[in-house]
């Protein structure tokens, strides 16, 4: 099996996952469930979207300049413009296909920067680990303010509700077995068909670990160490402003405040990287989660999808804007 055919394989499991999950979302809609979605989305306050994507807009541009902070450790200086188009084209592509947008990104600012590609991949390695570093502390910090959150989401995602809203089934614990002995099955099958034994795992273990460390440490060859921490707090700070403003969208979720913004942020970045551009399973997942919190199954799925379709349309008009304007921005720059 080519390594374009497997990839090409995943992109469609990976869609039809999420598309089934649309699909799931809107099948059960009840009648009154329909009329709620329509009252809300009337009577939404569509002012907020200036405000929601001039947050998303920065968000991308903290980004492109916290880039460039890992870009300078290895000798090399690029524009904050042609940094920002970058990003935007990254995202994108990887609207259409995973990982694609890395491989882009670093293209796009290599042509233009006269920076090696293969140099850039290295700093889109060390900032994704710092993105899952980031993403950690958010799920820690849900946990701490909400403990039993996550138990709540997993019985309504696998469960589904009451007519009461009330979750109900199988419990969080039986889950966590589930999930746990799918991931020893999967080791065990990998052990098998490699003939590796429990040292090689170990040692394999032992290894990615290895190279997680060594690209978080990376950090300490930055010459502008506060400012990068600056930047990362900034960044993650606008996507939980984001998901916060978001709730003032709606009269029926404006009550929700920040212990809220911490759920959607967490539950929605896994939706965001379970399908391409987390369509279908962002807008699932975060329709539980509000659901948990006693929220009308038809206003949950409401406000799902409008802060899905919010983020990538950004991304889509800023990823086109930025595929049309770099080459004459950079020609403008060199005449």
């Amino acid at each position: 099996m080519s390594k374009r055919f497997k990839t090409i394989l995943q992109y469609i499991i990976f869609l039809g996952f999420g598309l089934f999950l649309a699909w799931w979302s809107l099948k059960d809609l009840t009648a009154d469930d329909k009329s709620q979605i329509r009252d809300a989305v009337k009577n939404a306050r569509y002012w907020l979207v200036v405000p929601v994507f001039i947050i998303l807009i920065l968000s991308h541009y903290v980004r492109a300049i916290r880039w460039r902070l890992l870009i300078e450790s290895i000798g090399h200086h690029t524009t904050k413009t042609n940094a920002f188009f970058a990003v935007l084209i990254g995202y994108l592509a990887n609207q259409a296909v995973p990982r694609l947008g890395e491989i882009l990104k670093c293209t796009f600012l290599a042509r233009y920067e006269k920076v090696p590609a293969d140099k850039l991949i290295g700093t889109i390695i060390l900032e994704r680990i710092i993105d899952a570093l980031c993403l950690l502390i958010v799920f820690g910090i849900t946990l701490m303010i909400q403990p039993d959150i996550y138990g709540k989401l997993i019985d309504a995602i696998f469960n589904g509700e009451d007519k009461h809203g009330d979750t109900k089934g199988i419990s969080s614990v039986l889950v966590t077995g589930i999930v746990a002995g799918l991931a020893i099955l999967v080791i065990a099958i990998w052990m098998i068909k490699n003939k590796k034994t429990f040292a090689d795992l170990l040692n394999s273990i032992r290894k990615i670990g290895q190279r997680i460390w060594n690209g978080v440490s990376a950090v300490q060859h930055l010459k502008k160490r506060g400012q990068f921490l600056i930047y990362t707090l900034l960044l993650w700070g606008l996507y939980l402003s984001g998901g916060y403003l978001g709730f003032l969208a709606f009269q029926q979720t404006e009550q929700y405040g920040l212990k809220e913004a911490f759920t959607i942020l967490s539950a929605g970045s896994v939706g965001m990287i379970v399908s391409p551009g987390g369509i279908g399973a962002y807008a699932y997942i975060i329709e539980k989660s509000m659901q948990v919190y006693g929220l009308n199954k038809g206003i949950a799925l409401a406000f799902g999808w409008i802060l899905w379709l919010a983020q990538t349309a950004v991304i889509v008009l800023g990823g086109i804007i930025s595929f049309v304007f770099i080459p004459y921005y950079n020609k403008k720059r060199t005449s």
